[in-house]
């Protein structure tokens, strides 16, 4: 598949994946008023699980093999998963206490700056 298409499917699962942990977080920090890094870190992972499912049928479906699920989400959570979390958890004290932006629109800031890494893992070895 042309790389062009496939960034093109990857944000599109990515744009339905950031609402879903943008959505998640809002309701998280409601439970948890003060935790946002707690929030943060919970939205995140049901955000993960969604992508992957998302990316194995939609993004990288040509390189979907039943065999190879278990390491693909594997290797989706050691790529994707821990350059988001560390990505997220790194950038949003910056953006909310320092910036002083909403916790919803710093965490809508730090998952596109994770984006590009997250396409590039994604591509070369989470689905490779």
């Amino acid at each position: 598949m042309n790389t062009l298409v496939r960034w093109g499917k990857f944000n599109a699962v990515g744009a339905v994946g950031m609402a879903l942990q943008l959505g998640a977080l809002a309701i998280f920090n409601r439970l948890w008023p003060g935790h946002y890094l707690v929030a943060t870190a919970a939205a995140l992972e049901i955000t993960l699980v969604h992508n992957f499912a998302w990316h194995l049928h939609v993004t990288w479906r040509d390189r979907c093999h039943r065999s190879a699920v278990a390491g693909q989400f594997i290797r989706f959570h050691l790529s994707n998963g821990l350059v988001s979390l560390v990505g997220n958890l790194a950038l949003m004290p910056f953006l909310v206490e320092g910036a002083r932006i909403p916790i919803v629109l710093a965490n809508a800031i730090a998952i596109l700056i994770c984006s590009i890494a997250n396409f590039c893992l994604g591509n070369n070895w989470a689905f490779a």
